[in-house]
């Protein structure tokens, strides 16, 4: 199989890069982590700067003013950003959100947003994620009542990824709500568009240990508008529930691709700091047993850039096989991404876990993503459960 990029995926790696280089170092990132207020953790400017090189309509189709490129492109994108530690929802909201509305959503509710989101006037993001769910889709309590021509949702969901209010930005999001059936049946989930500021939305946003943010959102009564309904409804192919596990498998595979440009980054990081320390008189890195142990870093980051390589491609295969490929791949870089950041702090020493040095900073951030959208735990029953006990291969 060829794993060359083409020249414009090239080209796009290269002014993602770039911008990350000139415009978003890591004393500007720990700026906005300190700033606080309202905008915490993200700033406008930098959500201004991805809509100007095109990046929030990477996925938005063309006759919605978007760039209309594919998974392995999104890919590149995710690497430099992850590189970077860039310090925004843009998976959340150009990937995850994007796909719900370009594939699964009537073109009447497609034209307000999609063009809105890629020239970073809106902001659409999943909420999805309940208490006591242990990162189970189908784990759903918020409820959904139609009344009349709109529908009505109860419940609260936790670690929403838009949740400071920023001017001249429309923030919505896509709910995840049962309209039937009890709680833990997928056939009875559907998904529903709410806007942040509308009557029985609170939101109460909060910082997170890797220097983002994240919300919780509790909704009464909250008017909403049906995106995909339920299973159970008859009215859509597949159903809320379908539609939120692919549009998760495509947050899976960009958190993937993120943590292998943390890492490549965080391994080069590393390797400087050998290289420039010294001890009995010589750097640090001619210690062959400090050489053998950046060698098995690299290895666990290229067995982390296979996967994620993996579950991108997998990302257009069959519900099953996909759902299957996602998880593989979300937990072998869970493995690499402890790996990779535990040895990049005890080959730094004291100074790896300082704010003011960058390398705590990538540790922090990785161990973010490894708990998001499913920890290796949770991803480790998932390829399990898709096991065929009798063949012992996978079904």
């Amino acid at each position: 199989m060829d794993f060359d990029f083409n020249d414009d995926q090239e080209q796009l790696r290269d002014a993602v890069r770039k911008w990350v280089s000139k415009d978003f170092d890591f004393e500007r990132r720990r700026g906005i982590v300190k700033a606080g207020g309202q905008q915490g953790g993200y700033s406008k400017e930098v959500w201004q700067s991805l809509a100007d090189l095109g990046l929030l309509g990477l996925a938005v189709p063309g006759d919605h003013g978007g760039m209309d490129m594919g998974p392995v492109e999104a890919m590149v994108v995710m690497e430099e950003l992850g590189r970077g530690l860039v310090l925004a929802p843009y998976a959340a909201v150009a990937l995850m959100g994007v796909a719900v509305l370009r594939d699964h959503v009537p073109a009447a509710v497609q034209a307000p947003w999609l063009p809105r989101i890629a020239e970073g006037r809106a902001r659409l993001a999943l909420a999805h994620q309940e208490r006591k769910a242990r990162y189970r889709l189908d784990h759903v309590i918020t409820t959904a009542q139609a009344q009349g021509e709109t529908w009505v949702l109860n419940g609260s969901k936790s670690l929403v990824p838009v949740g400071d209010e920023q001017d001249g930005v429309a923030e919505a999001y896509i709910v995840s709500a049962r309209v039937t059936g009890a709680v833990d049946d997928h056939a009875g989930i559907g998904l529903f568009l709410v806007e942040r500021g509308a009557p029985g939305v609170r939101v109460q946003p909060y910082p997170t240990q890797d220097g983002s943010r994240a919300a919780e959102v509790t909704l009464t009564q909250a008017a909403s508008t049906l995106l995909v309904p339920a299973l159970s409804q008859g009215a859509h192919p597949l159903g809320g529930h379908a539609v939120l596990e692919h549009a998760a498998d495509i947050g899976i595979a960009a958190l993937c691709a993120e943590a292998v440009g943390a890492m490549e980054q965080l391994l080069s990081i590393t390797v400087d700091y050998l290289n420039t320390r010294k001890q009995f008189g010589v750097v640090i890195g001619s210690f062959q047993a400090l050489r053998h142990r950046v060698a098995d870093m690299k290895m666990q980051l290229e067995l982390a850039r296979s996967m994620s390589y993996y579950a991108t491609l997998k990302l257009t295969a069959p519900a099953a096989e996909r759902r299957r490929a996602l998880s593989q791949a979300k937990v072998q870089l869970g493995q690499s991404m402890r790996f990779v950041g535990q040895q990049a702090i005890q080959l730094h020493g004291g100074i790896g876990v300082t704010d003011e040095y960058s390398a705590g900073h990538y540790v922090k951030r990785l161990t973010a993503i490894e708990l998001t959208l499913g920890d290796t735990l949770h991803h480790l029953g998932e390829v399990a459960a898709r096991m065929d006990d009798t063949a012992g291969v996978f079904a």
